[in-house]
């Protein structure tokens, strides 16, 4: 839980995120891949979490099919 008085909107959002597994991290990448990377995932219409997690999902499936 929040540290402090949470208002009852952080509680709920925590309560959400735990409950459908969602993770937080943090990577540090060139600023030209990354910005390159929202160009493409804006043109194509999709938001850059959905990619990376398509690509995560690709590359463990091939790793694991060696």
């Amino acid at each position: 839980m929040p540290i402090g008085k949470p208002k009852p909107q952080t509680i709920a959002t925590e309560k959400y995120t735990k409950k459908v597994g969602l993770m937080s991290k943090s990577y540090k990448l060139r600023r030209e891949v990354v910005e390159a990377f929202a160009e493409a995932c804006e043109k194509e219409g999709v938001s850059q979490a959905h990619q990376l997690t398509e690509m995560m999902k690709a590359f463990v499936e091939e790793v694991n099919s060696r």
